[in-house]
């Protein structure tokens, strides 16, 4: 059986890297644990995105054969409306190596990216416009903004999915 710890106890996290690993290998255990991701809580830049990704993987690998860590950060696009697009990146580790993956990404309207630079997280500013609690552990703010076509889990199991094409491919990445 496969051993596979995902940096986060946030079900969509957990639900989609299972999604996809249960796919990829035919005998899985994914569990969630709680691990500090070494960055901002709503991470703001490509390279503090993708440490946070890293770092939450690192940390997660206890008895396990591979861990995850799947971080959320805006990312300056030019020509965008409001400056930023927010993309998932995913961090797979094996104790050796680490492979990255992210997804697709979406911009968020002006008032939430306004409010986050002021300090305040994504998933608050969301709940406070939509005024679904916790939306972000539900179907996500791009559920919200696709009018149901896409949902967070779906968005998340693309990074997931991205981070493993190394891992399905040995021979010509390793």
């Amino acid at each position: 059986m496969m051993k596979i710890k995902v940096g986060t106890h946030n079900p969509l996290k957990v639900r989609a890297t299972r999604n996809v690993m249960e796919k990829i290998y035919t005998n899985v255990d994914v569990e969630g644990i709680e691990v500090d991701s070494g960055v901002g809580d709503q991470p703001i830049g490509l390279d503090e995105t993708i440490q946070g990704a890293v770092n939450r993987a690192r940390n997660a690998f206890l008895d396990a054969d591979l861990s995850v860590g799947i971080e959320s950060g805006l990312l300056a696009a030019p020509h965008s409306i409001t400056g930023y697009l927010d993309l998932q990146w995913c961090a797979i580790y094996d104790g050796e190596r680490v492979t990255l993956g992210v997804s697709a990404g979406f911009e968020y309207p002006p008032v939430v990216v306004e409010e986050v630079l002021k300090g305040q997280e994504v998933g608050e500013v969301m709940d406070e416009v939509t005024g679904v609690e916790k939306l972000g552990q539900k179907t996500g703010a791009v559920s919200i903004l696709t009018k149901g076509l896409l949902d967070r889990t779906e968005n998340t199991e693309q990074c997931v999915l991205m981070a493993m094409i190394p891992r399905m491919n040995k021979g010509v990445y390793f």
